[in-house]
């Protein structure tokens, strides 16, 4: 089945918003290690239809995170692999899953959906206030099975397939107590391997369109690793608190912006 695509106008108008959504995406994961798919995603949601920006920032995704993911030397490498190949693997056959989903999802509730996600990314991730029954989920993550591992990663696949959210990855591994180098080269590694599905997958579906939306989305992969470059430089410089702040309450305005559209337009 082929999926639609919207088309846009690639003026240099919106070539500029697409480059800076990116910019801030990589920015926000050079300095914290994750929160690329959700900031680019939902700010360039908030401005071209809901489906053409999920599919825009697949590529910029998958150069980010392999950039991030040499963080870890080999031994970690092969040690991250060995601990999580069966969420990888799993992941990626819940992304494809998420996908195909994409390609039937109408605008107002791709729209809407993007929204509560980013909003619950925000509550899932602020570090302020422990939600009700945060503690039993981190039980559950915490036994680690692979039986347990393929069955969080299907389901985060298939958020992550649909609308390029991946807290639910995030909050897995924060429940794992990990280092931050190891955290940040664990999050990259995941998403890059999940990411090299995508972009086959977004191809064979449709997804694309035409070549020039997957020119574009290749072209946002280079702003996109400027700001991770640039973040990775800013992350010794900027206060844990000044950092959660300012991101937070970025990820809100625009939620609340783009669910707020989303449900208007059902």
């Amino acid at each position: 089945m082929r999926g639609r695509s919207t088309g846009v106008a690639y003026d240099v108008t919106t070539l500029a918003l697409v480059f800076a959504a990116v910019f801030a995406g990589g920015l926000v994961t050079g300095v914290t290690g994750f929160g690329y798919a959700i900031v680019a995603t939902a700010t360039l949601a908030s401005l071209l239809e809901p489906r053409t920006a999920i599919v825009v920032v697949i590529l910029p995704i998958l150069a980010a995170n392999l950039s991030l993911v040499t963080e870890l030397d080999r031994a970690g490498l092969r040690s991250c692999v060995r601990r999580f190949w069966a969420f990888v693997a799993a992941g990626a056959v819940g992304t494809v899953a998420g996908m195909v989903a994409l390609t039937r999802i109408p605008a107002a509730p791709l729209s809407a959906g993007l929204g509560l996600f980013t909003l619950g990314y925000v509550a899932v991730s602020q570090p302020w206030i422990g939600l009700p029954g945060q503690r039993r989920f981190e039980s559950f993550c915490l036994v680690e099975t692979h039986a347990r591992k393929g069955l969080l990663g299907v389901a985060a696949g298939l958020v992550f397939g649909a609308s390029n959210v991946g807290v639910q990855v995030v909050a897995y591994l924060r429940s794992l107590d990990l280092d931050h180098e190891t955290f940040v080269g664990v999050v990259a590694m995941i998403f890059l391997g999940v990411g090299t599905v995508r972009v086959a997958t977004a191809w064979l579906l449709g997804l694309y369109g035409s070549s020039s939306l997957l020119a574009v989305s290749a072209a946002a992969a280079v702003p996109g690793l400027v700001g991770v470059t640039a973040g990775k430089r800013l992350r010794p410089m900027i206060t844990s608190r000044r950092r959660d702040a300012a991101v937070y309450t970025m990820l809100v305005v625009i939620g609340v912006r783009l669910a707020g559209a989303g449900l208007a337009g059902l």
